[in-house]
This record gives structure tokens, sequence and C-alpha cells, in this order.
């Protein structure tokens, strides 16, 4: 006990005890510091929360709000996440040009560089459906035969059977998938735009949507084959019950006509 108590009273014990707590914390900071891509990216982030912030005051205050919790003219934004921002400003949804039943589609007013930042900043306002990455969007390993039974069973009554789209109620339509980006697909199936029913990840995994893009890619193909004839625009069972009423049953009545005709002529040599 001597000893120890003369050690602890050396003139250079403090200066241990200081430069071991000193390589302590140095060790400490350095396992849990963030790593320096971290920090650079947490610094990219805040920037572009910031410009995006800049942009939405000005183009998207007036209707949604100045801190996106909406208004009379707009929605809430708070927790529609980045993918919602990134589909309705990409494809020119918004800005909306005039309100009305539904707002059309139009050329982007941003470029993708804007697009993030308005994104990352409506993303901070609460948690929502993040933007796809290319690997989750992309049909390229996607089974198109199994995204035809998931259209069918989740889309054509809206869409179409091969995404020609259709009229909808009280001036709305459902747009038709014709050429459309397999992103934007995929985002709308992530947040449910407008009069669209949205379908999460926990309803519809990422692999369902891809092949359900494979499938509208397929139909999309001017080499896509019709087992069933002629096209008639595929349009649906309206064309093609008009098309059987005007030739089918002009045919019919032709054909009656005729015989009767024959039969009228025979009685009367």
């Amino acid at each position: 006990m001597k000893k120890l108590s003369a050690r602890r009273r050396h003139p250079l014990a403090a200066l241990v005890v200081l430069l071991f707590a000193l390589a302590a914390t140095g060790g400490l900071y350095a396992v849990l510091a963030p790593a320096p891509k971290a920090q650079a990216d947490a610094s990219q982030s805040s920037l572009a929360i910031e410009q995006g912030k800049k942009l939405y005051s000005v183009g998207c205050a007036s209707c949604h709000g100045q801190s996106g919790q909406g208004s009379s003219n707009g929605p809430s934004l708070v927790g529609v996440g980045s993918a919602a921002v990134d589909f309705q400003v990409s494809t020119g949804r918004m800005p909306a040009k005039q309100p009305g039943p539904q707002v059309e589609a139009k050329k982007n007013t941003y470029g993708q560089k804007e697009i993030d930042q308005l994104a990352a900043y409506v993303a901070s306002l609460g948690p929502g459906p993040a933007t796809p990455t290319k690997s989750q969007y992309s049909p390229a390993n996607a089974d198109a035969a199994k995204g035809g039974e998931l259209f069918r069973t989740n889309c054509s009554q809206c869409h179409n059977f091969v995404g020609k789209g259709g009229a909808l109620t009280e001036g709305k339509f459902a747009p038709t998938l014709k050429g459309i980006k397999a992103k934007d697909v995929y985002e709308a199936m992530q947040t449910g735009p407008q009069n669209m029913p949205s379908f999460p990840d926990s309803t519809m995994p990422s692999d369902a949507k891809a092949n359900i893009i494979a499938y509208l890619k397929a139909v999309d193909s001017a080499q896509s084959p019709n087992p069933g004839g002629f096209t008639l625009g595929t349009i649906g069972p309206v064309s093609e019950g008009l098309f059987a009423w005007v030739f089918g049953l002009g045919a019919l009545i032709a054909l009656a006509t005729w015989v009767a005709a024959r039969t009228t002529k025979a009685k009367k040599s």
C-alpha cells in the first residue's frame, strides 16, 4: 500500500494518467466517429435539402404550404416521400398548369438535379416511399407472364388489358402506359398518384412491380404477337363489341334480306 501511495505521489503520475486518457479518447473516436465518406454524404444531403427548400418556396409553397402542411389548393406533402416528388415533377404534372379534375403530364420544368433536391427536402418532412434504384425497376430479369397476371388482376380495370388507358368518372381518366418510362411506372405503383391506389412493397414487392413493367414493355413492343387476330387498336371489349355489332349483325341482316329476296322471287316464279 505504501509503494502504491508513493507512486501516486510521483510528480509524473498525473502526466501518465493524462496521456492514457488522451490515448483512450483518441482510440474511441477513431472507432466510433463517422467515416469521412459518411460525413461527406451527410454534408451533401444537408446541402440538397437546403437547396430543395429554396426551390420549394418558389414553386410549390403557394399550394402546398410553406412547410408542406397543405392548403385548400394542394394536399399535404408530409410523408409522401421522395418517390412521389420524383414522379410528379419529372412527368411535368407538378407544378400544375391549372386546377381541374385531373392534372395531366406535360414537359417538366426542372432538371433532374433540381428534382432530386426537391425530393430530398420533401423527404425530410416525414418518412415515405424512397426513389427506387435502377435495379428495382429494371425489367431485364423480370417475368412478363407473371406481370401480365398481376396487371390484369390489379390494373386492367382502369388502364385496359394492355395499358391503353381509359375513362373514369367526373372528367378523370386512367392515362395510357404506352411509352412510359419504367421508373415512372414503378413510382406510380409505389405512391398511388391522384386516382390510382398505391401498391407499397408490403403489398406488392419490388420483383412483382418489375414483372408488371416487363409485361407492359412486352405488349408495347411492335413485334408483340396478337393470337386473337386483329388488335382493333387493343382498346378492349367496347371496340370489339362495336365491331361485332356493326359488321357481324350487319352481315346477318344482309344475309336474311338476301334469303328473303330469293324466297320471294322463287314463289313468284
